[in-house]
């Protein structure tokens, strides 16, 4: 039975000091001797591109993986086991970028979920107990809501402040916030970083993860620099400017691959999206067009609003407001159908949840958007669909034992390949490719990249969207850049540099 629920007033002090933190998996080191400390009363900004080390090093703090080596000490004592539970009880507690509240109870019931105060033999919830116990909490953080107003009542930035609450009533003294103002407005974020100086001043130690480096600017105290898993530098307070924390994350030799020559200005514009306004970001328009035989890059950070923008010019979601066309043709807003008709696809960001049908044979996966094509009567011709698989084994060197072969068992460079071939059966006017070498190897992004220029050889114009900056810088004929929804820059020939996009990628 819970009896009462603490206030971050009332929590005590943390020291929290990682040493050496390594962590493995088989053939990537992901973080390499990374030390990191954090004191109660004050904000720390861990900052650093993607794939820096920041998420697996959170997964530690958490207790969610254990460090192949390092140390961890809290309070001056080593921490041998460090899972969820002894985690939370040691006074850690995350806000995830990813709300987790439940839309069908009160507010009282999501901060004490699991920990409800009970009366009476059979254990009766005690709902005006409840209420009262997290009073205090609601009014650490200033919250305009109440116990028993209904969670799916609430705004965005109202359920980020549930979310603290209920890390608060754990009575938290180490508050980890994963990109907590990624979905929130200027005005909500602003309203966010006040709160989290109130509670530093109230003795509450914070470490803020987030790609918004106006903010940390605004609030941290000191800034830890990851890069490429490892400690990049640490900035104290006075020096800690955008511009120096940009140098930091960056920091290294820039060598590029060469660009293929740009498609002409001439030619056809075969997607054009404008003022488009998805229900992620529903009062941002964005705007940007790709012409046949060009590479555009679409680069930004964590939760600018790129894979919704692709969702939404795809049609898997309907967009607010704005126009999308294709070969100069208008598309309906959320046909999906009406898409593939004018020759645009989607390579989605996840191969293996929106991709593939795992179970299903790597033939059945290439033809199954051609089925229409390769069908007689509404009955699949088999030697066709033989045929058009196999073509594109050729063509895309897809490595597998069979056609027959599920494509659960292929490596992801070949269940990559597998998602390209579907949509190259249809031959396509104009295609978007959603993180095409995530979570695949060097060789395998090197014959994904060499796919994609010889697509644009071939007159295809393609919009790639990649966190790799990398591959962005590699492969564009141009970069444009978003942020909050919005495209805010585009970049040409010499001007797609790494500084050039981070600068305009972060706040």
């Amino acid at each position: 039975m819970c009896s009462d629920v603490p206030t971050a007033a009332a929590a005590s002090r943390i020291d929290l000091a990682l040493t050496g933190i390594t962590k493995t998996y088989p053939g990537t080191v992901a973080l390499d001797d990374v030390n990191l400390t954090v004191r109660g009363g004050e904000i720390v900004g861990l900052i650093g591109e993607n794939g820096a080390g920041k998420s697996t090093l959170l997964k530690i703090l958490g207790g969610g993986v254990a460090p192949t080596r390092g140390s961890i000490v809290i309070d001056g004592q080593p921490v041998t086991r460090l899972d969820p539970a002894r985690a939370t009880a040691l006074g850690i507690a995350f806000v995830h970028q990813e709300l987790n509240a439940f839309d069908n109870m009160d507010v009282a019931a999501n901060i004490l979920l699991g920990r409800e105060i009970t009366r009476g033999r059979l254990g009766a919830m005690d709902r005006r107990a409840m209420e009262e116990a997290v009073r205090p909490v609601l009014a650490t953080v200033g919250a305009h809501f109440g116990p028993t107003d209904p969670v799916a009542d609430l705004s965005l930035a109202e359920l980020q402040l549930l979310e603290i609450c209920r890390a608060l009533s754990l009575n938290a003294r180490l508050l980890i916030l994963d990109e907590p103002t990624s979905s929130l407005t200027l005005a909500e974020s602003e309203r966010l970083i006040a709160i989290l100086k109130d509670l530093r001043a109230k003795g509450v130690a914070i470490l803020l993860v987030s790609h918004r480096l106006s903010e940390v600017e605004a609030c941290a105290d000191r800034v830890t620099v990851l890069r490429d898993g490892r400690n990049a530098g640490e900035l104290a307070a006075g020096a800690i400017t955008r511009q120096a924390m940009t140098r930091l994350m960056i920091g290294r030799d820039l060598v590029r691959a060469p660009r293929a020559a740009p498609a002409p200005a001439g030619r056809e514009e075969v997607l054009a999206i404008a003022g488009l306004r998805t229900p992620a970001f529903p009062d941002a328009a964005a705007s940007l067009s790709v012409r046949a035989g060009e590479i555009v890059g679409l680069a930004g950070l964590v939760g600018a609003g790129r894979t919704e923008l692709a969702r939404a010019v795809f049609g898997i979601d309907r967009p607010v407001g704005g126009e999308v066309r294709v070969g100069g043709v208008a598309l309906p807003p959320g046909r999906i159908a009406a898409a593939l008709a004018q020759g645009l696809c989607l390579v989605p960001e996840d191969r293996k949840a929106d991709g593939l049908f795992l179970d299903f044979a790597v033939q059945t996966n290439i033809a199954q958007p051609s089925l229409r094509a390769i069908s007689r009567a509404g009955v699949v011709d088999r030697a066709a669909e033989a045929r058009l698989a196999q073509e594109a084994r050729r063509a895309l060197a897809i490595k597998v034992s069979s056609l027959d072969q599920a494509a659960a068992e292929l490596s992801g460079g070949n269940q990559q390949k597998v998602v390209l071939a579907r949509w190259l059966a249809t031959r396509p006017r104009a295609m978007i490719l959603d993180e095409p070498t995530r979570g695949i190897d060097v060789g395998a992004k090197a014959e994904v990249h060499a796919i994609m220029r010889r697509l644009a050889a071939e007159g295809v114009g393609i919009l790639v969207i990649s966190s790799d900056m990398d591959e962005v810088i590699s492969v564009s004929d141009r970069v444009a850049v978003m942020r909050r929804g919005e495209i805010v820059a585009e970049f040409a020939g010499a001007e797609i540099t790494e500084i050039n996009i981070m600068t305009s990628a972060v706040d």
